[in-house]
C-alpha cells in the first residue's frame, strides 16, 4: 500500500502585486495555481519527513519575499508621506 501524503497552501498579500510577488518567489519549486487574488501550491510526497521538510523550505522562502516585500512598502510610505509634506 503506497500513501501519499499532501499539503495545499493559499496565500493572499496586502495587494496583487505582492501576491504576485510572493508566487513568483515558489515559481521554481513548485506549480503556481491563481485563484483571482490568491494563488496556491501542492506539495506531495511519499513520506511525512519529506513533506514537512518540502512545507518549511516554502514557507522560509515566503516569510521571506514577505519580511522583503513589508520594508519596501515601509520605505515608499515613508518616501511619500516626506514628499507630499513638503
Amino acid at each position: 500500500m503506497s500513501t501519499e501524503w499532501k499539503l495545499t497552501l493559499q496565500a493572499q498579500s496586502t495587494n496583487q502585486e505582492n501576491t504576485n510577488s510572493l508566487a513568483a518567489a515558489l515559481i521554481t519549486d513548485c506549480d503556481i495555481n491563481y485563484l483571482g487574488d490568491s494563488f496556491s501550491i501542492q506539495i506531495v510526497e511519499a513520506k511525512a519527513k519529506d513533506l514537512r521538510a518540502m512545507w518549511n523550505t516554502r514557507v522560509r522562502g515566503l516569510i521571506a519575499v514577505d519580511s522583503l516585500i513589508s520594508m519596501i512598502d515601509s520605505i515608499d510610505s515613508s518616501e511619500n508621506s516626506s514628499t507630499s509634506s513638503k
